[in-house]
């Protein structure tokens, strides 16, 4: 299946919110991601992820093992995607570095997700804060065939705009490389 997905930028998060409030009941969770890659940057020269998730909800625990492939739709980096719950965190970083991945970043998302039907489709929202980055987002998602991205792309633009986002606020920036190039302008405070 294919991320079908729209991230952007959120100039009125608690109106963007109130929107979502009326469609959903949220589901607020904190996401820890770890990236993990070959030592020589393979999986991210051939726009590849790997990722490990913890997500911790109010009531639960779960962990996610996330590989997504190549964009399929550049305008949108819309990528397929394929998951899985896992039964232990800790044995699957061992795993992945036993394969000879290797953490790469590792960050902090704070989540409110709303689930939903518009447009005939069912969509995840997600209003999310990275402590290490400047602003709130809204991702705006759903998980189509190959061909129909095009057309959930259109439904998807079409929602942000009734919850109130501007499409001109939309963005490809990637919260790794956002966290990466906000520790690379902070200072180590450890340092001498």
């Amino acid at each position: 299946m294919i991320e079908a997905e729209l991230k952007a930028r959120v100039r009125a998060p608690e109106a963007v919110m109130a929107q979502l409030d009326k469609r959903a009941t949220a589901r607020v969770e904190v996401y820890r991601d770890t990236y993990y890659d070959s030592p020589d940057g393979s999986l991210e020269k051939a726009d590849r992820e790997l990722r490990i998730r913890a997500v911790h909800g109010t009531d639960s625990t779960r962990t996610v093992l996330t590989f997504k492939g190549a964009a399929v739709d550049e305008a949108s980096r819309s990528k397929p995607e394929h998951e899985t719950v896992l039964a232990d965190a800790d044995e699957a970083h061992a795993i992945l570095c036993g394969l000879g991945h290797v953490p790469v970043i590792a960050f902090e998302k704070r989540c409110r997700n709303y689930e939903f039907r518009a447009r005939g489709r069912q969509l995840l929202a997600t209003l999310v804060r990275v402590p290490e980055i400047d602003g709130t987002f809204l991702e705006v998602e759903a998980l189509v065939d190959e061909a129909d991205v095009d057309a959930a792309l259109e439904d998807i633009r079409a929602t942000l705009t009734d919850l109130g986002v501007d499409t001109r606020d939309l963005t490809t920036e990637t919260y790794t490389g956002a966290v990466a190039a906000q520790r690379d302008r902070t200072p180590n405070r450890s340092a001498g």
